[in-house]
């Protein structure tokens, strides 16, 4: 039984490949490649380099997940005869999937990184910023509006076409003003390394493949995080802090029901009246009184918001089974039927 050797090819040119791993290229074990399309490549092949890729698992497959669970599945049925070297863009532990399925298999083949450079340095030097700061690495074929930390650096990768440009202007808009400016930034450290600074809303003006861009976001000012729920947090504590608001600061829970009423009461004539706007307006004073309280709670010791989201979502995950754990309740009435046997067993429990 052989192993695999994964090596990175660097970020881009032969000027970004390590020695050890050049040499190890050259070394006549057979050299699979995940994909060909990286400028290291046509250079290694001047010099004779040899190789077998994936390209054409891609051209079969419409999914990325079936494209690495193939060639995960043949590198593993390859190495089981004899030593195979795997060589991935940039390095092999940074936005990998194939190399971790190769971690992952069960087969008992061994698999030893070789390392590579990473794309990560040269784009930080390229737009100038210390990662201390705190940073995600994202994938734009993969991008969640709600996983976002907006007051972070965020670097997107994979923003290889228009239409994909045009996706994740769609996510980022829907937290961040559309002339927040970003940049494009094109085969990061090599000699034809190019960074485009432009409004965030003309991202998707780009024509032509490039599978060497990445994106970089600049971080929100605070006050410019005006739909980051962490916003509503810092500046409830602000204002319920030492030197915030004394009106708030000698508030009680039973002080505070009076408002909270109210501003239910106002929501529910919002509903009533179908006026959108108004509800918006409603349920954020609604959710201003729920974290007074329990901001009060923190306060006080008896209780904390973390606390409160904790219990939330432990509710939200049990009495859901057939959300999340695949329980057959298609209709209403089998829904209500799954609801009041999960909260007569939490009653038991409570009991």
């Amino acid at each position: 039984m052989g192993k695999i050797s994964v090596v990175g090819l660097g970020p881009s040119d032969l000027e970004q490949l390590p020695m050890g791993v050049y040499h190890l290229l050259k070394s006549g074990i057979p050299v699979y490649l995940r994909t060909k399309l990286h400028p290291v490549v046509s250079e290694l092949e001047q010099e004779g380099f040899e190789f077998i890729s994936f390209d054409t698992v891609y051209e079969k497959s419409g999914k990325f997940e079936e494209v690495y669970d193939s060639i995960s599945a043949e590198l593993i049925a390859l190495a089981a005869k004899k030593d195979i070297i795997y060589a991935v863009p940039g390095h092999p532990m940074v936005a990998e999937k194939s190399v971790q399925l190769l971690l992952d298999n069960k087969q008992g083949i061994q698999i030893e990184i070789k390392g590579g450079k990473s794309f990560l340095d040269d784009l930080f030097q390229a737009v100038k910023i210390d990662p201390i700061e705190g940073f995600q690495l994202v994938d734009a074929l993969d991008l969640k509006q709600d996983e976002l930390e907006v007051g972070q650096h965020i670097i997107i990768m994979q923003v290889f076409n228009q239409y994909i440009a045009s996706d994740v202007k769609l996510t980022l808009t829907e937290k961040y003003p559309d002339n927040h400016i970003v940049a494009l930034v094109h085969a990061a450290g090599s000699k034809a390394e190019k960074i485009d600074w432009l409004p965030l809303v003309e991202i998707d003006r780009m024509e032509g493949v490039h599978n060497l861009t990445s994106m970089y976001v600049p971080p929100l000012a605070k006050d410019d995080q005006m739909k980051s729920f962490q916003t509503v947090q810092y500046y409830i504590d602000k204002i319920t802090g030492e030197n915030g608001d004394s009106w708030i600061k000698e508030q009680t829970h039973e002080s505070l029901i009076p408002y909270l009423k109210e501003e239910t009461k106002e929501f529910i004539e919002a509903v009533e009246n179908e006026d959108d706007l108004n509800m918006v307006e409603e349920l954020g004073d609604i959710l201003m009184q729920i974290l007074y309280h329990t901001n009060l709670g923190e306060r006080s010791g008896y209780f904390s918001l973390e606390e409160v989201l904790e219990t939330l979502n432990k509710k939200l995950r049990r009495r859901h089974p057939h959300v999340f754990d695949g329980v057959e309740a298609a209709s209403i009435e089998e829904v209500e039927i799954l609801w009041n046997k999960i909260k007569a067993e939490e009653m038991r429990e409570k009991e």
